[in-house]
């Protein structure tokens, strides 16, 4: 009975930790934000214009407090501030941060633009040592 009792207490102990750490706040990166459509539409959206939330939120068909919860993400990534006019709160993009996303990219644009150029160059070998008279003439319709 006691072993039993004991069993259930560290089971219970095992639970609760491993619910708060669900619970942890994540943290956030650009690439987060960015991987949403309706955030990347949000981001489009205020880059053009200084917009209260009411007006971010009207230009979607998804409920107002999913656009809350899409900018607080863009919020906590860096990409978004949120600031207090009044009785509203307007948005502002804060492009910086998406640096990361460009250096990243560069660099795999980079890779994939040799690989091609070495295909490139593989398939002007190739059709060089085959002879241009293997290939049929284009007829004409």
């Amino acid at each position: 009975m006691l072993e039993c009792l004991r069993n259930r207490i560290v089971t219970h102990k095992f639970v609760t930790i491993q619910l708060h750490k669900l619970a942890a706040p994540m943290r956030r990166d650009v690439f987060q934000a960015i991987a949403d459509p309706t955030r990347r539409e949000i981001i489009n959206l205020v880059a053009g214009k200084y917009l209260n939330l009411n007006a971010v939120a009207e230009n979607f068909s998804i409920s107002r407090p999913a656009i809350s919860k899409h900018i607080k993400i863009l919020t906590e990534c860096g990409l978004i501030t949120i600031t207090q006019e009044g009785r509203d709160r307007y948005c502002e993009v804060k492009l910086d941060n998406l640096q990361l996303v460009s250096t990243w990219i560069n660099q795999y644009k980079s890779f994939w633009n040799n690989k091609l150029d070495a295909l490139e160059q593989h398939l002007s070998n190739q059709i060089k040592s085959l002879g241009k008279s293997s290939y049929p003439k284009n007829k004409k319709s």
